[in-house]
């Protein structure tokens, strides 16, 4: 990886100014070269400059005073690390062998609306049933299903049981608040066996170039009907702004589908796929050098807008009551009374 980061260096457009070109060439292990090093690889991949407004050569100028080739690991950690804070996005990381830098605004900043206690005390309490990654129980006659995270491959098996124990219900809420992601593929899976049919779901766009506006032409994603068991009833997706990476493509999925409603929060976003490279010093860097688009062409990176807004109340808590749960249990019965 190193060799190959020190050719596209070398190979950089003679118009970046030649003072951010200040890299040793034999790939010296000095503070100095693996900021230069960062601030060349971040400036040629990285997907959202100009969808945040960053000016990233100001930023340069500001950061780059305050690396000397005389500082400690941590010094140089700490000033990498406020460098890479400014990109405001959750996919970026620094990583050493004493630390990882990370940025949690993208949820912090709002409201939990959601109570893991409350649900498992209130809801599922000794009706619960796992199944692989997935906590079930049907209420009423309405399932419901929690998946708090896709940092395990979901198995096919998994969702195809889900889906055998809530036929012929009249609805279901799956529940993906604070999932904050992992596998893209666990989406698909899951959001396969909810498709009705073959439908476009979103556009990806890939670095292309060394300019931070050179991408690919949108390149679509479609979701289909997988396997032998769909759900296509009444299907309320509950969100929160924990919500991200891999379970907001999820969300952006099932958004896609005309028996399916989002509700809760905006989503945490983070639409971009992340790449990790390594610096001189063995530091790894990752961030994301890809777009995501909803159908309309909606940047999905800073969330995704539920289709019915509901936020937990303080008094439903105390009380022992998911507002947004029970919003969706009452969207669900409504539905299933209409003609």
């Amino acid at each position: 990886m190193r060799k190959l980061l020190i050719i596209l260096l070398i190979t950089i457009p003679a118009a970046i100014s030649c003072e951010k070109m200040l890299i040793g060439d034999d790939g010296e292990n000095t503070p100095v070269n693996n900021f230069e090093l960062m601030w060349e690889v971040i400036d040629r991949n990285y997907s959202f400059f100009e969808y945040r407004n960053i000016n990233w050569d100001s930023l340069y100028n500001e950061y780059r005073p305050k690396i000397n080739n005389g500082m400690s690991d941590q010094e140089l950690f700490d000033v990498m690390a406020a460098t890479l804070f400014e990109l405001r996005d959750g996919h970026v990381n620094l990583y050493s062998g004493f630390d990882r830098s990370r940025n949690v605004e993208w949820y912090s900043l709002h409201p939990a609306n959601f109570n893991q206690e409350l649900i498992d005390q209130h809801y599922l309490a000794d009706n619960r049933e796992t199944i692989g990654p997935f906590v079930t129980t049907i209420i009423g006659s309405t399932g419901y299903v929690y998946s708090g995270s896709f940092s395990e491959r979901i198995k096919e098996s998994d969702i195809d049981a889900v889906i055998d124990k809530f036929s012929g219900l009249k609805g279901v809420v799956f529940d993906v608040r604070n999932n904050s992601g992992g596998y893209g593929s666990s989406g698909e899976i899951i959001s396969g066996r909810f498709a009705d049919t073959r439908r476009l779901v979103s556009y990806t766009l890939y670095k292309s170039g060394p300019r931070h506006n050179d991408f690919t032409s949108p390149q679509p994603n479609y979701v289909v009907p997988l396997g032998n068991r769909q759900f296509t009833g009444k299907v309320v997706v509950l969100t929160n702004r924990r919500v991200y990476s891999a379970t907001n493509d999820f969300v952006l999925f099932m958004s896609a589908f005309p028996h399916v409603t989002i509700m809760g929060d905006y989503t945490g976003g983070g639409g971009g796929t992340p790449y990790d490279y390594e610096l001189y010093n063995g530091w790894r860097i990752r961030i994301p050098r890809t777009m995501t688009l909803a159908p309309n062409g909606f940047n999905v990176e800073n969330g995704i807008p539920p289709d019915i807004n509901v936020r937990l109340s303080g008094t439903d808590e105390r009380n022992g009551i998911d507002t947004i749960l029970e919003a969706a249990l009452i969207y669900i019965d409504d539905a299933s009374k209409q003609p």
